[in-house]
């Protein structure tokens, strides 16, 4: 990944430009902080409500020394009627030297990157990608399977709408990983295999379980199953993890969540909080992957 450049997905990154953020990753990890952004400001524009992602990068930009300044869509001129374009460009005159952005549409931070000359890092946008995600799964993936190379790895729930899916596709399939997404039919996209020759599509989790090295479960929101008209007690019964299906993966497999999680809907609470999940690990990963995100943007290393 060349330095000053703006991360606005993962589809287009090198093998080896993944492999070199995940191991500045491990180096922020062990290493004591260093001031690389002092001076620098960071700018964490957000049409969206977030935690852990808002969080991680405010928490990653000032353990690097930089300033950060949070903009929500309804504590400033966005509410306004003022364009993505312009408040960008707003940003950037007052001095942010990167934009953290994460909003609706997809591509939106494709459009910022095209009309403004700062780095911008995309913190998720619509149904495309969320790359940060995408690195810090698999980072957490590597601190206890390696290789990447012919994992065994699913991804249950909403398949369809889900950016975090399609960043860990876009990642994992550079790397030769297995992939298998499972839902019902109206929450899985049709092009899904098109994305990668590597993945299998089932709407049985037990078949998709079945031997698997990672299990990751995708928040599921209630509303969209009520407009697609489906039951949400029948998608518990069909989808939810429950220790049963969890033990027909690999001896040692990892339960893994993006979050938010729901608990009692997609995963049972004892696996959440059991041996296997390392969905506490995956956000404590998460500051150390935007250090080496916000790190290399900004051609600090």
């Amino acid at each position: 990944m060349a330095r000053t450049r703006s991360l606005l997905g993962l589809e287009h990154l090198t093998a080896d430009e993944i492999t070199h953020l995940l191991k500045l990753a491990r180096t922020m990890q062990l290493r004591k902080p260093r001031p690389l952004l002092r001076g620098k400001r960071i700018a964490l524009l957000f049409y969206e409500s977030s935690t852990r992602t808002r969080v991680s990068f405010e928490f990653a930009a000032k353990l690097l020394g930089a300033h950060t300044a949070l903009i929500s869509a309804t504590a400033s001129s966005i509410e306004k009627g003022e364009s993505l374009v312009d408040t960008g460009k707003t940003l950037q005159a007052l001095g942010a030297d990167c934009i953290v952005v994460r909003h609706p549409s997809s591509g939106a931070p494709n459009v910022l990157a095209r009309n403004l000359h700062i780095p911008i890092i995309n913190a998720g946008d619509g149904m495309h990608e969320h790359p940060t995600q995408g690195l810090l799964d698999a980072f957490t993936m590597l601190r206890h399977k390696k290789p990447l190379k012919g994992l065994r790895v699913i991804m249950v729930g909403d398949i369809q709408h889900s950016r975090v899916v399609r960043s860990n596709v876009h990642l994992l399939a550079k790397f030769g990983a297995s992939i298998t997404l499972c839902g019902p039919l109206e929450l899985l996209p049709e092009t899904a295999a098109s994305l990668s020759p590597a993945i299998k599509i089932t709407r049985h989790i037990q078949e998709a379980v079945r031997k698997a090295d990672v299990v990751m479960m995708l928040r599921i929101q209630k509303e969209r199953l009520a407009g697609l008209k489906l039951d949400v007690g029948k998608y518990i019964a069909d989808y939810q993890l429950t220790a049963e299906r969890l033990r027909l993966a690999k001896p040692g497999a990892l339960l893994m969540h993006p979050g938010p999680m729901i608990r009692g809907m997609e995963i049972q609470s004892e696996l959440a909080d059991g041996h296997q999940s390392v969905v506490e690990e995956q956000v404590q990963n998460g500051v150390y992957v935007r250090m080496a995100v916000l790190a290399t943007c900004l051609g600090a290393l």
